[in-house]
């Protein structure tokens, strides 16, 4: 009688780790944590949007003929101005949708602590000054 031999062979072996391989490859990055990317990202999206609404009603005022200090409307939102700039008070009325981040009414959007975005109202003739803060993400 012949003896029969069971188990796999080098090369079914080899396949297979091959194949495990390109799974894992592939399948890490999906795994990776990717929250503080993303809360970066969602900051620096928020500073885009308030420099925007900042600029859009520094040109409406300007556009105007408004004096510096004189409040401008933006899509139903009255924005209080000085020295022609948006006030940190009500510079959230300048963005659409800030979901997602807590709003104090002194100009700072926070998503998480130490995670937040600071709108300064400038002196005259300057542009706001918006730093992003994310060493907390």
């Amino acid at each position: 009688m012949k003896k029969q031999q069971a188990g796999f062979t080098l090369i079914e072996l080899i396949i297979v780790i091959v194949i495990l391989g390109i799974l894992a490859a592939t399948a890490l990055p999906r795994f990776s944590n990717l929250t503080q990317d993303a809360r970066v990202a969602a900051l620096n999206g928020l500073a885009g949007g308030l420099r925007s609404g900042a600029t859009i009603a520094h040109a409406t005022q300007l556009a105007k003929g408004y004096a510096s200090n004189v409040a401008v409307s933006l899509d139903g939102q009255t924005l209080d101005m000085s020295n022609g700039w948006p006030t940190t008070n009500n510079i959230s009325n300048a963005i659409m949708d800030y979901t997602g981040f807590t709003y104090d009414g002194t100009g700072t959007f926070t998503l998480v602590s130490s995670c937040y975005v600071d709108y300064t109202n400038p002196g005259t003739g300057a542009f706001p000054t918006i730093q992003v803060t994310s060493s907390g993400c």
